[in-house]
């Protein structure tokens, strides 16, 4: 008998697997991150720093030629004696808090039924009503002021905070039914059927159910709308013409003489204005990030 001997399995040699290398690049490339970042955080940081400093050094200090960057002492009696000036700060910043407070309200109020109601119903003219709202945006109130001002002198309102919560909100206003439409929208309309066979209103559905859904959105909205009526100066400027009633962007250029200019008082100013606008970003902060996270995860 003839035994047949099979041969033996030839033996494959595993290729080496190539090893990812590390490469020489990658320390340089975090170290000029590094560096951009750094860049980036100064340029934007130094001029509330220049401030900071600015508005704890004496006047001489501010103006001496070569600059003194850190005065001899910190004049922290700057931000006490800058009250009781001639410019009134205080009065200012009074104005300026209504005013933003009262146009940021005036603007939810009306700008949240109708980004719902676009988000949420069809019409004859949706398309056409969303573009002109989008164009009023390129209406700034500077191009406007002076009609403005001539409009409010007709109806009695002119040089009063209500007249500038109406200017401010006007011109916010598109932006808010922009930005709280495309949240709404998102929204599956699943969610308000199912609200609506549960037993629940109209209204019951906007409040309890889709708003708590679009914070970010309101959120967003909250944000522009503040800064925005904080930071206005065009309109204000030509409306507003007591010294008393003036928001603080547009009676901060007071503490400019004719010669001089008491600069360390600018600068403990606009620390001051910068504040509400901090303490704002720090109170909605978390719900602004938890609203953009959520249902990320599962």
């Amino acid at each position: 008998m003839t035994t047949t001997v099979a041969p033996p399995p030839a033996t494959v040699t595993p290729k080496p697997k190539k090893v990812r290398s590390t490469g020489v690049n990658k320390p340089p490339n975090k170290i000029g991150m590094l560096i951009g970042s750094i860049v980036v955080v100064a340029v934007f940081v130094a001029p509330y720093l220049i401030m900071l400093f600015g508005s704890l050094k004496t006047q001489p200090e501010i103006t001496h030629i070569p600059p003194v960057y850190f005065g001899h002492a910190f004049v922290f009696s700057n931000y006490a004696t800058m009250w009781s000036s001639d410019v009134d700060p205080l009065s200012g910043l009074i104005a300026t808090v209504v005013i933003s407070v009262f146009a940021t309200l005036l603007v939810l109020v009306a700008a949240t039924p109708a980004a719902y109601y676009l988000a949420r119903f069809r019409f004859p003219g949706r398309l056409a009503f969303l573009f002109l709202v989008l164009i009023t945006q390129m209406l700034q109130p500077t191009v406007l002021a002076v009609g403005l001002f001539r409009e409010f002198l007709q109806l009695g309102i002119n040089d009063t905070w209500f007249a500038m919560i109406l200017v401010n909100g006007a011109f916010n206003l598109a932006f808010a039914i922009w930005i709280m439409q495309a949240f709404f929208a998102s929204v599956p309309k699943e969610v308000d059927e199912a609200a609506v066979l549960d037993g629940a209103s109209k209204l019951q559905v906007l409040f309890r159910v889709s708003l708590p859904l679009v914070w970010p959105g309101i959120v967003t909205a909250i944000i522009f709308v503040f800064v925005s009526s904080w930071n206005e100066y065009a309109a204000s400027s030509v409306i507003m013409t007591t010294n008393s009633k003036q928001p603080l962007t547009v009676s901060l250029p007071r503490f400019f003489g004719l010669y001089t200019a008491e600069w360390q008082y600018v600068f403990g100013v606009s620390i001051v204005a910068i504040v509400p606008v901090v303490v704002l970003f720090a109170f909605i902060e978390k719900r602004l990030i938890g609203g953009l996270t959520a249902g990320a995860v599962k």
